[in-house]
């Protein structure tokens, strides 16, 4: 890329992130193809973040654009390494900021402490600061970004479908301490035994989707079985997720989520 016009951003949802990082996402219909592009040069050189500008968002998109935040922090929440304190602590009190103000912002749309604590949230939540210490491929993102290139569906709401899904597929003896973790902190979990809180965290992430009146099937949003195999193998193909994710999934392991979700 030799060269890229100014950008400059005013925030009128909270979900991206775009306000403080190069990322973006091109859809080419044709081909069912969602991919992520990321340069120096699409950091915007200016953005208007007020929250107030938020007022009029629909609440189906408020919904949406928290889980989109909620996502994001998880994606660099659970990696391969888990070590970053600092980073883990952080990524903890976004999370919590999210599940305290989404359903306040959707009760109440002028409510500006809600509306500036998610924005805030989803600035924080993909500027950067929670790869800290950190690495790895997403998980949940790479299979969500082929559902809603099949179908006509808002990123968020896949999410809110996938990620529980997800949880409940990858948890074992070894991944059972980190989600152990993110119940306790998050959710304010208090049981002792890592198996057994970590299946109760994955409870309350499905608790908070449906609070922001989440669909929790694919059915619910209209996706059919009779694409799965495609889908997941274009999700293998366009991501690391077979080799650098915090669980490892192939083709089969993807259909399979896919499958759990209908």
């Amino acid at each position: 890329m030799a060269g890229a016009l100014p950008v400059a951003v005013v925030l009128t949802i909270c979900a991206t992130g775009s306000e403080m990082n190069s990322g973006a996402v091109i859809s080419n219909e044709k081909t069912h193809e969602k991919l992520e592009i990321n340069h120096p040069l699409l950091y915007p050189r200016l953005s208007f973040c007020d929250p107030t500008y938020l007022y009029t968002l629909p609440s189906k998109q408020t919904a949406a654009g928290a889980v989109d935040i909620l996502s994001h922090v998880m994606e660099q929440y659970f990696q391969p390494n888990d070590e970053a304190y600092i980073t883990d602590v952080l990524s903890e009190a976004v999370m919590k900021t999210v599940v305290k103000y989404a359903r306040k912002a959707m009760d109440e749309p002028e409510n500006y402490e809600a509306r500036s604590n998610l924005m805030w949230a989803s600035t924080i939540g993909l500027n950067h600061l929670l790869t800290v210490g950190k690495g790895g491929a997403w998980s949940v993102h790479p299979i969500e970004h082929v559902l809603s290139a099949y179908y006509d569906i808002t990123h968020g709401v896949g999410l809110a479908i996938l990620t529980p899904a997800w949880m409940e597929y990858v948890l074992s003896d070894k991944t059972a301490p980190r989600f152990a973790r993110f119940a306790r902190e998050v959710f304010g979990v208090g049981e002792a035994d890592d198996r057994k809180a970590a299946r109760l965290g994955i409870e309350k992430v499905r608790q908070f989707n449906r609070s922001l009146a989440m669909p929790s099937t694919l059915s619910e949003a209209g996706v059919l079985e009779e694409k799965f195999d495609e889908m997941a193998a274009e999700a293998v193909r366009t991501s690391g997720i077979a080799s650098r994710a915090y669980v490892k999934l192939q083709v089969p392991d993807v259909k399979n989520i896919l499958m759990n979700c209908k």
